[in-house]
């Protein structure tokens, strides 16, 4: 089974916390030591952020990760690379998070090929129109047992979201706002009120939500409406203001979430 339906399954009424950061960032070589810290201290899923030079979604805390790491000379060949060497120490599941600007230029079946080879168990690319992911994308991903992650924010319909809830496996990707990322102090009444739509809709897939998280209030909302929380923005300053040294920032993130 793949790992990521592996956690959700076992999971039972558990909250989970995925994390993000962008691999090359803050030092080219820092990947795997992030990985294997965030396993070693329960985190439940990873997600590795491929950097891009225009990463449109993004605030500026992971953009400027991005510059970091495309500076330091972080690529995908070298991400792989990485990867491979700790594939067998590595039990969480692995998720890539890049635009698809990259990831074409490498090639989709060779991408799909490359992350099934170093134990990555599916992807979320935030630009890939759903017309493209159901044409070219996920044939060749199932191809592999890769699960590719959609989004839906405040402004996806109803309809869209059920059809993508129909075509996707895995968890839906529930961005709490239209916003870029970014840390934030508290969900308002509008972001509560569409927590509650979805919740009402029933989904098959569960949903995890990200965009925002950055303390134990805005942690609480989105445990009392997913299955979890993913967090980009607070843990990526967290680990730059730690100079890479990943113990320390999730001593710190875990302060700041009160766990």
């Amino acid at each position: 089974m793949n790992k990521i339906n592996q956690l959700f399954a076992n999971r039972g009424d558990r909250k989970l916390l995925s994390l993000y950061f962008c691999a090359g960032a803050p030092t080219l070589d820092s990947t795997a030591d992030v990985i294997l810290a965030m396993q070693r201290r329960g985190i439940d899923c990873i997600e590795v952020g491929i950097p891009f030079s225009d990463p449109l979604a993004d605030g500026p805390v992971i953009q400027g990760a991005a510059t970091k790491a495309l500076k330091n000379g972080m690529n995908l060949k070298t991400l792989f690379a990485q990867l491979e060497a700790i594939k067998g120490q590595v039990e969480t599941p692995l998720i890539l998070m890049g635009y698809l600007n990259p990831i074409l230029h490498f090639g989709i079946e060779a991408f799909c090929e490359r992350c099934a080879e170093v134990g990555v168990s599916g992807m979320i690319i935030p630009d890939l129109p759903f017309d493209d992911y159901l044409r070219v994308v996920k044939p060749v991903a199932d191809r592999y047992a890769l699960r590719v992650i959609m989004l839906i924010t405040p402004e996806t319909s109803d309809d869209r979201i059920r059809f993508i809830d129909d075509n996707t496996d895995g968890f839906i990707y529930m961005v709490s706002s239209a916003a870029i990322t970014g840390a934030q102090s508290n969900f308002d009444e509008a972001k509560q009120q569409y927590f509650r739509r979805i919740d009402d809709m029933h989904l098959r897939n569960p949903r995890m939500i990200g965009f925002g998280i950055s303390n134990r209030q805005t942690l609480a909302a989105a445990h009392a409406h997913a299955a979890g929380a993913i967090i980009g923005s607070k843990f990526v300053s967290l680990l730059d203001e730690a100079e890479g040294d990943a113990d320390l920032a999730l001593n710190r993130l875990f302060h700041v979430l009160e766990l």
